[in-house]
């Protein structure tokens, strides 16, 4: 038996108006991708990132958008800034994987709308446990402050892997400095704070699992007032 398929309400060879949006919405993202607009550190934009064979958006962290290798970003629902985003995101894995390192050279461009038709989303898809990066930890600083507002780090420690952590280890070095409120910086006012790691100076800063934190307190502040 021959059977005849058309669209259901439409004369054969037309194009319904759904269908055009469609077909212009693929051409669109060709066009995207063929011609990805450049991001540059520091540009503060949301960038397209490739996850696999998917394009996802990604955010980046204020302040560690400007290394030129490395930089620290969340992976975001392509529909980020709606109400019903963020379930369905958080039902595909966007919002559990926190900050994380991304190579630059992943980075196809800044985000366009577009692009959403190739993320994990518009497939209806778990982001996969491995997304090709790993994570962009937690800090904790000891700084110097002049009455005139100058200043500067002694010592940092990271990378946390949990915040809870970090806050820790910050309040056992706020703690050591009262105890040292004689021996401490003169003029200067000494601060401990938990803080987001910064990817793109990681050189600075000491590891501090396994480590005596009070001695490298100590360390710091005797290097300081030598």
């Amino acid at each position: 038996m021959k059977r005849l398929f058309r669209r259901c309400g439409h004369a054969p060879g037309t194009t319904s108006p759904e269908d055009q949006a469609v077909v212009d919405q693929f051409r669109a993202m060709l066009t995207a991708v063929r011609n990805p607009e450049p991001w540059t550190p520091g540009l503060a934009r949301d960038i397209a990132v490739r996850v696999g064979p998917f394009i996802e958006r990604a955010h980046p962290r204020p302040g560690d958008d400007h290394g030129t290798e490395v930089i620290a970003v969340a992976l975001v629902h392509p529909d980020t800034g709606h109400a019903a985003a963020y379930l369905h995101g958080h039902q595909l894995g966007y919002n559990g994987k926190g900050w994380l390192r991304c190579k630059t050279s992943a980075i196809l461009g800044t985000w366009q709308s577009s692009y959403a038709m190739l993320t994990h989303a518009a497939a209806n898809r778990p982001l996969p446990d491995d997304v090709g990066m790993s994570p962009a930890h937690y800090g904790v600083h000891v700084e110097a402050r002049r009455a005139d507002g100058t200043g500067y780090t002694l010592l940092r420690l990271g990378p946390y892997f949990q915040t809870w952590v970090a806050a820790h280890d910050a309040d056992q070095l706020n703690t050591e400095l009262a105890s040292r409120a004689a021996t401490v910086i003169p003029e200067c006012t000494v601060t401990v704070k938990d803080a987001l790691f910064d990817v793109s100076d990681r050189d600075s800063y000491t590891d501090p699992y396994l480590t005596d934190i009070a001695a490298l307190l100590a360390d710091a502040l005797a290097g300081a007032s030598a």
